[in-house]
Formats: structure tokens, sequence, C-alpha cells
């Protein structure tokens, strides 16, 4: 259950399930990889911002779909990982993080370009609090993000934290107040989608190379996209060139 909104070059999700705390089933997951797809060949979208109906962001994976056993067969077999997704849009993404954050919803948050918090967010991840196992990048997305010592004592306490506490972490970007969240993502957002798309597509690209890599890997990306870019440039003058002459 999504609600969209394309406006001003921006498509918002908001995922529309607060009864359950906005937790995916496997038909929601199915749902939100195909509404990335669909925003990524299209000319009209940008950015795209990821929120939550309030009062939660995402609980993650809904656990009473599969009663207790929320590993069984027909889950390993069908598993839609909405991380996956996120990582295979070549637009900026941001999450919106309007409250409760935890788990897989949690890492949904982490896979997006950047997270601006609401004073009225909290996160946790409590994949070991009830004996299951993160599958959406958690072990791999949150040290990432608040360095591996601080990642293992979330993990492995599942203690809740507020807003605050994530931006000292170094896991969100900003927190605002709850009331101009919607307005401070959208100021954000505007400044991007006036951005030359394709230099956009090419940065995030190599910040999500450069990520986890030695300095002079990540230079030697830069330095090859830069290359690249030249030798197009070059390419395209020299057929007008040609079709200037030509022509004459």
């Amino acid at each position: 259950m999504f609600a969209t909104n394309t406006q001003n070059a921006v498509l918002t999700i908001r995922i529309d399930r607060p009864d359950k705390r906005n937790a995916l089933t496997l038909a929601m997951r199915e749902e939100f990889a195909a509404l990335l797809l669909d925003a990524d060949g299209r000319d009209d979208v940008a950015a795209v911002v990821l929120t939550g109906t309030d009062p939660a962001f995402c609980a993650g994976v809904d656990l009473g779909e599969f009663g207790s056993n929320i590993m069984n067969a027909h889950d390993r077999r069908y598993r839609v990982n909405p991380t996956r997704a996120i990582f295979a849009l070549r637009k900026p993404i941001v999450a919106a993080v309007n409250g409760a954050c935890v788990s897989g919803g949690l890492e949904i948050a982490l896979a997006c370009d950047f997270i601006v918090a609401s004073n009225r967010a909290t996160f946790a991840d409590s994949h070991a609090s009830i004996g299951a196992m993160p599958s959406w990048g958690m072990t791999a997305l949150l040290p990432r993000a608040v360095g591996v010592r601080l990642a293992k004592q979330i993990s492995l306490t599942g203690t809740r934290f507020d807003a605050q506490r994530a931006l000292g972490y170094g896991l969100v970007n900003e927190v605002v107040d709850h009331d101009e969240l919607e307005s401070r993502v959208a100021a954000i957002t505007s400044a991007m989608v006036v951005a030359d798309g394709h230099s956009v597509r090419q940065i995030l690209d190599l910040y999500d190379r450069g990520d986890g890599a030695s300095l002079s890997e990540a230079l030697a990306f830069e330095a090859d996209a830069i290359a690249d870019r030249i030798t197009d440039a070059s390419k395209v003058q020299q057929r007008g060139s040609a079709y200037r002459s030509g022509a004459g």
C-alpha cells in the first residue's frame, strides 16, 4: 500500500499502512520495486522521496504474513529485497524519516542516498531481539554509516534511540521539526532536480563505487569518469564539425 505523488520532478512514495506501522508484505515489496523501476525510466522524475504515513516510517518486513516462521521456504524463495531495488535506481533518493524506523525499515533508510529525520523519528535494529537475521543489508550498511563498533552495539542490544542521537552517530544528515520535514525535503530535492541529470547520475555512481574502496581506487574511478566524459564530449564535437562541414 503506497501513495505516490509527482511534483516539480520529484516522486514522493509514501508507505501507507499505518495500522501495521508501515510493515511491508511481500506484495508491497514487489510493488515498491515496480515503483522504483518505473521512476527510473520516467523523464518527468529527477529524484525520489521515500517516507511513511505517521506515526511510523517503516517497521520492516511484516512478520505476521508468514506466522512465526519468518524464514519459511516460500519467503526464502520469493523474498523481494527493497534495498536492492533502491540500489538499482539511477536517480537520487532521499529518506524522509517521519517516525519509527526499525530493522528492515532502517535498512531501507540506510540504502537511500541520505536521510532527513523528523524530531519524532526513532531508530532501532531488533533482528537479534526476535531471533532473526538481517537480509536487506544491515551488516554492510550500518557500519558504513556509524562505524563497526557502534553498529554492533545497535544490532546486538536492540536499543531504540532518538533522532538527535542518530544525528550524533552520523546516521542521518539532518533533524528538523516534524511539521517541517516535508518542506525541508522539498527544498533539498528542488536543488537537486535543477542540476544536470547526467552529472548527478555519474556523481552518485562515483560515491557508491568509492564507498569501501581504497583512496587510490576511488581517485582512479573519478579520473576514469572524467576521461570518459572528455572523450564523449570530443566525439560529439567531432560529429558536429563533420555535420557542419557536410552541410556547407
